[in-house]
């Protein structure tokens, strides 16, 4: 499939769609994974005796030490919890989402089109790499012309045998600052959007200053601002310049962890978490500001204490709990179907 037969729609797992068939979407979701790139071995033996420990709700209290510390919580593998856990979404009224799961988490095509099939969600898959700490044995030797080959054959002929397609580059993963690799998979990510007209989907690095600068790397590459969509902006930027600075690209705004402040990932003084309330002060802060056209938002289910089940805040968190408050916030029934409908319709096209 080439660029100009993809031009001006939207590729799922199973197949290509009209932006209009898309609906209520979920920017940044992941449906299986596998974070265990993340784990260290705890300095102390009291933590260590997470490590192989199944994951129980009432671990959920622990999990700034499980985070990083604990191998179960982070394996979502269960294709029918999948399944029972999205459907919640569905009935609420949601109609796509993007799992950005890429290469070294877990991507899994064929288990991504039972899902959609079981859920009749359309579901839009990732491609290129997480952050380094998942990168393959060989990604020293990788060059950017094979990554880029590499991203371009996902989103045209399939993911290796599969025949199954990706829609989107990314989450393409990084920390701030850069390392070497995530400069070359930037920058290789950015030429596979030029080849084939796919949006890009980036895990933003944490500080003021990482977001424009992973952008300037897409860029290099080849990339246009108005096609990449700059996720995890809740905790990668604190002040308001930036914010702005930042729009004023035209990328896609991400607030896409909505319901995390409760997970214990970021204790540490030195991330300011913002809660719900918080969030939806940046997005009206940006909608005050002329930006409302540029923002969408999510909920980064990737962790078994995300899950419903188990007390998280699940796929369906925004469309019960937040679109509400939204309401009562005062954003209007017009801005909210931006950000849900028109905006992931417009980012989510194939140029």
């Amino acid at each position: 499939m080439s660029k100009s037969e993809l031009s001006g729609q939207i590729q799922t797992v199973l197949g290509p769609i009209h932006p209009r068939d898309l609906g209520i979407t979920l920017m940044h979701e992941h449906l299986l994974i596998d974070t265990t790139c993340y784990y260290s071995e705890s300095e102390y033996a009291s933590t260590r005796s997470f490590r192989d420990m199944p994951f129980r709700p009432e671990l959920i209290s622990k999990s700034h030490d499980l985070y990083v510390h604990h191998l179960d919580g982070a394996r979502m593998y269960d294709e029918s919890e999948a399944i029972k856990e999205v459907s919640a979404y569905k009935n609420s009224g949601g109609s796509s989402l993007v799992d950005t799961t890429s290469v070294g988490i877990g991507r899994d095509p064929l288990a991504l089109t039972r899902i959609s099939r079981a859920s009749k969600l359309n579901v839009i898959m990732g491609s290129s790499y997480y952050v380094t700490h998942s990168h393959p044995p060989d990604m020293n030797e990788k060059t950017q012309t094979q990554i880029t080959n590499e991203i371009v054959r996902d989103i045209t002929v399939g993911v290796k045998d599969t025949n199954i397609r990706s829609g989107i580059i990314g989450e393409v993963g990084n920390f701030w600052p850069l390392t070497q690799n995530e400069i070359k998979v930037l920058r290789a990510s950015g030429e596979a959007q030029k080849e084939t007209g796919a949006p890009i989907t980036i895990h933003s690095g944490l500080g003021d200053e990482a977001p424009l600068g992973i952008l300037n790397h897409l860029i290099a590459g080849g990339a246009k601002p108005t096609n990449c969509i700059l996720g995890h902006l809740d905790t990668a930027i604190q002040s308001e310049p930036h914010f702005i600075e930042l729009a004023k690209t035209g990328c896609y705004l991400e607030f896409d962890i909505f319901g995390w402040e409760n997970t214990g990932m970021f204790i540490d003084d030195a991330i300011n978490m913002p809660n719900d309330i918080g969030r939806l002060g940046r997005i009206i802060f940006l909608i005050e500001n002329g930006f409302e056209d540029q923002i969408v938002i999510a909920q980064d289910v990737c962790r078994k204490w995300h899950l419903s089940k188990n007390g998280g805040q699940g796929y369906d968190h925004i469309l019960n709990n937040i679109v509400p408050r939204m309401k009562n916030l005062g954003i209007t029934e017009s801005q909210i179907h931006k950000i849900l409908v028109k905006n992931p319709a417009k980012a989510l096209v194939f140029e």
